[in-house]
């Protein structure tokens, strides 16, 4: 079964994004899907001024990028060139399963020197025209980042199981125990979303070898008669 994702990869769009939680595009969400959410939710304080109390409080929200949300699996698309792969992928007739991600929460805990974090993402599961019951593997990427750097990155491959070819089946995949070190500042992003990975490299095409015919072989030159030559044994030196 082949994997493909709409739009590239996840965290390459992470990284464009510029690490801003309120850029053009991304979509957030704070539904707690029974984790507790915003329990602690920090006291009013002064412009500009982070205390130790809201930063104990504080929880990065889930940003679930453009891009991201969808998974596709489709059918083999048989033998042939990396376009008719293509092709096969692009053909909406090919598709096994159709998977979106429609929320996600997180859940923090601090300790004085760690932040752990329960990401939780909730999706979909919808069979396509080639769908059959059975497992798929879904390929759910968790990022928490502090400006540019990354501090948490993981890439899971989820599995559920699919009986209902009638209806979509829901699901919730939750990353339970992301330790970071305590934020000094709310400046901490997370990601979740579908990634596949490096997609596979095309093959180089083969190049056709032309065997050149072989030049005919000239023929030897016939001896020299002996009036015809021009040296003795007289005139060989010794």
């Amino acid at each position: 079964m082949l994997f493909h994702a709409f739009n590239g990869r996840f965290f390459a769009a992470a990284a464009i994004a510029g690490f801003m939680l309120a850029a053009a595009g991304c979509q957030s969400s704070d539904l707690t899907l029974g984790m507790g959410g915003d329990k602690q939710a920090a006291k009013p304080q002064e412009a500009g001024k982070v205390t130790a109390s809201s930063l104990r409080a504080y929880c990065p929200r889930v940003t679930l990028r453009e891009g991201t949300a969808y998974f596709n699996t489709y059918g083999r698309g048989g033998r042939g060139s990396a376009d008719a792969e293509e092709a096969s992928q692009n053909d909406s007739s090919n598709i096994v399963y159709q998977a979106a991600i429609t929320d996600v929460t997180r859940d923090c805990t601090h300790d004085g020197t760690t932040m752990t974090l329960n990401v939780a993402v909730a999706g979909k599961v919808v069979p396509g025209p080639l769908g059959k019951p059975g497992d798929i593997t879904m390929p759910i990427r968790i990022v928490v980042m502090r400006g540019t750097e990354v501090l948490y990155s993981k890439l899971h491959q989820y599995k559920i199981h699919i009986s209902d070819m009638t209806a979509a089946t829901q699901f919730v995949f939750n990353d339970p125990a992301i330790a970071v070190p305590e934020p000094t500042a709310a400046n901490y992003q997370v990601f979740a979303g579908f990634d596949e990975g490096q997609p596979a490299a095309a093959k180089p095409q083969r190049k056709r070898v032309v065997r050149k015919k072989a030049p005919a072989t000239a023929a030897a030159p016939a001896p020299a008669s002996e009036d015809a030559s021009q040296t003795s044994i007289s005139d060989i030196p010794r």
